[in-house]
């Protein structure tokens, strides 16, 4: 199965935090599985450190491309199709942009979301699959 990891998710899979549930672990874990971090991670990491709304214990944001290679983790990285998919999707009242284009790629490249997020589940009528 391929996952795409929300940016909680993929900064708890990092820090080795008691955070994530039994069934992530057990998914991340399996080497059947790909598990997948979005640009769209990266890029609302960077703009929340900088703005100071997030601070990234063990590590820097400059060692965040080693470590999901380490990790063995795939990348996605945002397209023209992506921002166009983003403009023309349903609506489901989430405010978060970075949430709304990660749920966008998740959903387009037929993957299943690893998040905690509960907002996450109003997308569910349109396609979205959900791990937690």
């Amino acid at each position: 199965m391929k996952y795409l990891l929300d940016t909680h998710a993929f900064l708890w899979s990092i820090a080795n935090t008691k955070e994530l549930s039994k069934n992530v672990i057990k998914a991340i874990k399996n080497p059947d599985n790909e598990i997948y971090v979005s640009s769209v991670s990266l890029w609302e990491i960077a703009i929340k450190t900088r703005i100071g709304k997030l601070e990234i214990t063990g590590t820097s944001i400059d060692e965040l491309p080693s470590i999901i290679e380490k990790l063995d983790y795939s990348q996605i990285s945002l397209t023209v199709e992506d921002a166009i998919g983003y403009a023309n999707q349903k609506e489901a009242t989430h405010k978060d942009p970075f949430d709304k284009m990660l749920i966008w790629q998740c959903m387009s490249r037929n993957m299943t979301m690893i998040s905690k997020d509960t907002e996450f589940s109003k997308f569910k009528p349109f396609g979205l699959k959900l791990l937690w």
